[in-house]
């Protein structure tokens, strides 16, 4: 399960930059992960909680915002969403997408602290 090792490396990055502004209280963590990330949500968020017990962000959120997959077509020159993460070809003329322009990203977003 590498949603254990990404929970561990978003909960140690979170700790020094808490660390480095003072010691700020994370009380949620909000994380922007796209559909064609490669990661299971409810198995992220399992792992969030395992791996926040005796850390500084015990007792913490990960709130989970949902990117979709968008590509970029060249036959449209626009932005499409396609069929399905299976089919990465535009909806419209079919042609095979080569820009996957959102849907890959973890990236935490944001914080909430204690003030």
């Amino acid at each position: 399960m590498h949603e254990l090792s990404i929970a561990i490396s978003m909960i140690d990055q979170i700790s020094e930059e808490s660390e480095s502004r003072g010691g700020l209280e994370v009380e949620v963590v909000h994380l922007k992960l796209g559909i064609f990330s490669g990661v299971d949500k409810q198995a992220l968020l399992f792992a969030y909680e395992l791996a926040c017990e005796g850390s500084p962000l015990q007792g913490s959120r990960l709130v989970i915002e949902s990117i979709p997959l968008v590509i970029y077509c060249d036959a449209c020159q626009k932005d499409r969403v396609p069929p399905s993460v299976y089919q990465l070809s535009c909806p419209e003329c079919g042609t095979p997408g080569q820009k996957i322009v959102t849907g890959r990203e973890i990236e935490v977003a944001s914080l909430e602290v204690v003030a």
